[in-house]
């Protein structure tokens, strides 16, 4: 489940990338022909069609990508410069979709803490006949995989059937 988990994450970071990648920093933006740049804006307007429109975010890029300083600036920084510019609202919205979407495919650092907390109520919650039954199970789990689980179900039915007649 953990490699699972793992292997969902990373195909949703590479999906993330190929829509927002062009977005990542500052280099990336200036490192951009104008192809290059329109076949981006395609990519993030194909996902996000009512957010933005692509003509208006292609022409406010081309222009933020000659006007951005030459230092080291963030995501975060180049909003920032944006906002402040404020005629650039097209790539505003843009720079937070990326910004946020990260927290929304979270899910399975979530399900990862979530399991993390249960099997600690678990821990704390068995007695220590039941944990020492669990984790031999576990160190014979070849012998177990050879165990027919339908015939214990049975005999523990039939004994349990034939106490109660005796009752």
């Amino acid at each position: 489940m953990a490699i699972a988990s793992l292997k969902s994450r990373f195909e949703q970071l590479k999906t993330f990338g190929s829509i927002f990648g062009f977005l990542f920093d500052y280099k990336n933006i200036k490192s951009l022909d104008e192809k290059e740049l329109r076949e981006c804006c395609l990519t993030f307007y194909s996902t996000y069609t009512s957010d933005v429109d692509i003509n208006d975010l292609y022409s406010k890029l081309k222009v933020l990508q000659s006007t951005l300083p030459n230092t080291l600036l963030s995501v975060t920084d180049i909003l920032e410069f944006v906002k402040s510019a404020d005629c650039y609202p097209n790539a505003s919205i843009a720079y937070r979709i990326f910004l946020t979407v990260p927290v929304t495919v979270a899910s399975a650092g979530r399900s990862f803490s979530k399991l993390k907390l249960i099997k600690t109520y678990l821990r704390s919650s068995m007695s220590e006949e039941r944990l020492n039954g669990l984790v031999m199970l576990s160190i014979e789990k070849e012998l177990l995989e050879n165990i027919d689980v339908d015939v214990i179900i049975n005999d523990f039915a039939f004994q349990n059937a034939h106490r109660s007649r005796f009752l």
